[in-house]
């Protein structure tokens, strides 16, 4: 757990934490069924509406619980350790969440939509890919065009994370079909507007119940739906963070969870032998240290966020997308790193199937994080960046 004292929200943080565990269990039960055949985890999207999780973030004046980033950090660990693809589907959920939370309380319409989503518990999906760019959230080839109070939107979606299971749509889009692809707006899509024809099928290595199928987007909804502000402003703002930090969570869990099963392979094998260290333990050890570790980079990431959110000029500057873009990369990769040695530890009942000390599922979905978002990608925006800005080399700060 990415455990953490002195919240004012304990008793609410508390409740929240003991209503996923039971939507844990439930994904759990479910969770080899979700992933052999690559179909959504309904179940416990099911009982994340009924313990009323998807509004979590919301504030309290909407209906909401009003959390932080920290507490849905620690759930997504929780379920991301449980079902790698129900984990993933609460944190892009959460991702969504947060774009409206912190840059939708200027308009009316977002305010009513936060509204519904606590009233109703309604699932938000992602569209930000597109044929032509690729996974760069930044960049857009197609755009909105006015038509009266309303605008029009044809996007070819390369992946739409549960789209076929979500209530709402964020899409990303061109501002006009003459703005240059960097000046973006994000839409709110609501499901009944939205034409989606798929193009593809998700049939993949890991994350499988995530079902981001591929879709032609067509919609006309009203102006309203655009939020305010420009989507470089909710990017650097929410989105960048968001999407690293619950990720990394996520991955934590995914991580957690793997060595764990290693931890109780060692234990059975010191049970049998009990004057011999068994082989696997100095590797436990070291492996403890990493996931120690990872924990320590998503908690330190987590509490940078916190002293930010507050401030434009600190959410907007350099070192703060150069500190996320850390936490992202370092993340996938120690907790791919984690995943294997678990996997070394175990030995072969952790690469056969439907055994108790499997971590198969594990490691195909771990294979996905450096993946999402390529790491790539993301170290060669840091490299831009560090070409423009002073290497951050204290300790403190």
């Amino acid at each position: 757990m990415l455990d953490r004292t002195g919240s004012d929200r304990a008793a609410d943080a508390a409740s929240a934490a003991m209503r996923m565990k039971e939507v844990a269990k439930i994904a759990s039960l479910h969770a080899d069924a979700v992933d052999r055949d690559a179909r959504f985890p309904r179940e416990a999207v099911d009982a994340m509406r009924e313990a009323r999780l998807l509004s979590l973030m919301i504030p309290r004046d909407h209906g909401g619980e009003g959390a932080d980033f920290a507490e849905i950090a620690d759930l997504c660990a929780t379920l991301g350790g449980a079902c790698s693809a129900a984990g993933m589907v609460f944190a892009m959920h959460q991702i969504k969440v947060a774009s409206l939370v912190h840059h939708g309380e200027d308009s009316d319409w977002m305010r009513d939509f936060m509204r519904r989503i606590a009233r109703d518990q309604l699932l938000i999906a992602s569209a930000t890919s597109e044929g032509g760019i690729g996974g760069d959230l930044r960049n857009s080839v197609c755009s909105i065009v006015p038509d009266g109070d309303h605008v029009t939107l044809e996007k070819d979606a390369i992946v739409i994370s549960y789209g076929l299971d979500a209530d709402a749509i964020l899409a990303t889009a061109r501002r006009a079909p003459d703005a240059a692809s960097s000046d973006q707006v994000m839409v709110v899509i609501e499901k009944h507007q939205a034409g989606l024809a798929q193009t593809s099928v998700w049939d993949t290595l890991g994350m499988r119940g995530t079902t981001s199928h591929g879709f032609k987007l067509t919609t006309r909804v009203p102006a309203a739906q655009v939020f305010p502000k420009p989507f470089a402003e909710i990017a650097a703002q929410s989105m960048l963070a968001s999407s690293h930090l619950f990720w990394s969570a996520l991955w934590f869990g995914i991580a957690g969870s793997a060595l764990s099963k290693a931890q109780a392979a060692v234990k059975a094998a010191a049970r049998k032998s009990p004057n011999v260290l068994p082989p696997g333990a100095a590797r436990l050890a070291a492996s403890a240290a990493d996931l120690a570790g990872l924990k320590a980079l998503v908690r330190d990431g987590i509490a940078r966020f916190e002293r930010a959110r507050h401030d434009e000029d600190e959410l907007n500057s350099m070192a703060f997308a150069i500190a996320m873009n850390a936490v992202k990369v370092e993340a996938s990769e120690k907790a791919v790193a984690i995943v294997q040695a678990a996997l070394g530890i175990i030995g072969i009942q952790g690469y056969k199937n439907a055994n108790p000390l499997s971590v198969g599922r594990q490691l195909r979905d771990i294979l996905s994080a450096p993946l999402m978002i390529a790491n790539d990608r993301v170290l060669a925006n840091t490299s831009t960046m560090l070409l423009m800005s002073r290497l951050d080399t204290e300790l403190e700060g």
